[in-house]
């Protein structure tokens, strides 16, 4: 039975936290360059159904961008609160780091965000648009500075340990390591999709109510065609970063694998329930070999299993091995839904059909899962270390934090985040669902039903 202790409280409370948080900026960072999309559009075809969409957005992206920053500074408050230690261990690097991301992206995004809001009429056309780039640039930026600190904590590189604390020792390393440039592309392209799963199926919505025929092509034009470019970059990359676990990280890959022995050649679990008592799947469907071709791409090679490790270093199995296999087989959905969107699309059929629409629609949600699925992966996946390999999380938990002070603000957290981002949920819903209705567009001197097909 498991102690709900400080540690176990501490790191229940920041999961909490990361994956409320998560939510936002995989939908704003894709949200700030749709934006971005549209302006150029409205100032290069001077079509009104641009200058509508991007009205249209940008409440949505400003409640977005609000709630992401509230969550993101209570977040990054734990460092101090619940692990201090960590923060004494690895402040040296951990600290530029965030506060890069502060001073250079944050501040870009803050900049020019007032610009977005306030300035249409009030700063030339080049200028908004230049703003609404730069604050695009800013989210990315910020998700860089982000997944920085984060890759470094997954594979520590160009560091040195002086006096018990991690310093670094070349930047360079940290900054532009390999592990680095495949996980935040990663990343970047899972909130992009993100967004664009969010923009088609608010198309398919309007469609589907018949209302706003012009609107909602763009929208599923824009959002099913990014979607079906994106999604097989996305399957590569998600690749390349696997093969980053399998050469750093043999134990998280053997969770994930749920390899509970050494295999030669290795077995593939495509799906199972892994009992770590007995150290076997239940239930297991497995191909022969495959495991062996999607870790090196041979057929032969040896891999090693959880049981290898020391019972210490072994991090949990079932987690990361759901996880992924959500994530992977979103990905999958989400590569068979835009291709055949961009059949129907060819045919000349996508808006009349009312399955592919309600499809289109009830995927919505597949981002920000697969989204919090991987990172769920990469991230208990890696215990029982906070720094992979160099300092374990149970000692980076704060020495004096008590069980019913963890306790305490685990339950304000979840009291709080539940009241504020439940009205923020419903709110989200109502733009989504009405911002495009007859009363906005009548409001605005649109004629609702001249473009719909006869």
């Amino acid at each position: 039975m498991m102690e709900l202790g400080p540690l176990i409280l501490s790191r229940i409370q920041f999961a909490f936290v990361v994956s409320f948080h998560i939510i936002f900026p995989s939908f704003t960072i894709g949200l700030a360059a749709w934006l971005t999309v549209l302006e150029a559009m409205s100032l290069a075809t001077g079509l009104p159904v641009y200058r509508r969409l991007f009205d249209f957005w940008l409440k949505v992206f400003a409640l977005a961008f609000a709630m992401g920053v509230v969550s993101g500074i209570v977040m990054a408050f734990q460092f101090g609160t619940n692990w201090s230690a960590l923060s004494e261990r690895t402040g040296a690097i951990q600290g530029p780091l965030l506060g890069y991301e502060a001073f250079t992206a944050f501040l870009l995004e803050a900049s020019f965000f007032g610009v977005m809001m306030f300035g249409r009429e009030r700063a030339p056309r080049w200028f908004y648009l230049f703003s609404c780039l730069m604050v695009a640039l800013g989210t990315m930026a910020s998700s860089y500075w982000i997944m920085c600190n984060n890759s470094w904590m997954q594979v520590p590189l160009g560091h040195g340990v002086v006096d018990g604390k991690i310093v670094p020792e070349d930047w360079k390393a940290i900054l532009l390591g390999a592990v680095q440039l495949i996980r935040w592309p990663h990343m970047l392209l899972g909130a992009f999709l993100t967004t664009s799963l969010c923009v088609a199926a608010t198309g398919a919505w309007h469609r589907l109510r018949g209302e706003a025929w012009e609107d909602s092509h763009v929208m599923l034009d824009w959002g099913i065609g990014l979607a079906a470019v994106l999604i097989p970059a996305q399957i590569l990359l998600g690749h390349l970063a696997g093969e980053i676990v399998h050469k750093y990280q043999p134990a998280k890959f053997a969770a994930i694998e749920a390899r509970w022995q050494d295999e030669q050649p290795a077995s593939e679990v495509l799906i199972g329930w892994p009992d770590a008592r007995k150290a076997e799947n239940l239930y297991a469907i497995t191909v022969p070999d495959l495991g062996s071709f999607i870790a090196t791409g041979t057929w032969d090679s040896k891999e090693v299993g959880v049981e290898s490790f020391p019972p210490e270093d072994r991090p949990p199995v079932a987690v990361p091995f759901f996880a992924f296999r959500i994530m992977f087989g979103l990905g999958v959905a989400i590569l068979a839904l835009s291709w055949t969107g961009l059949v129907l699309r060819t045919l000349g059929g996508l808006e009349q059909a009312r399955w592919f629409l309600w499809l289109t629609l009830f995927s919505f949600p597949a981002g920000f899962i697969a989204v919090i699925a991987g990172w769920f992966t990469a991230e208990v996946g890696r215990q029982p270390w906070v720094v992979y390999g160099l300092l374990r999380t149970r000692d980076a938990v704060t020495p004096s934090l008590s069980t019913p002070e963890a306790t305490a603000s685990l339950i304000v957290f979840i009291l709080v985040y539940s009241l504020i981002y439940g009205f923020g949920a419903v709110y989200f819903h109502r733009l989504l669902r009405d911002g495009l209705t007859k009363r906005t567009r009548a409001a605005a001197g649109y004629d609702f039903h001249a473009e719909r097909p006869q």
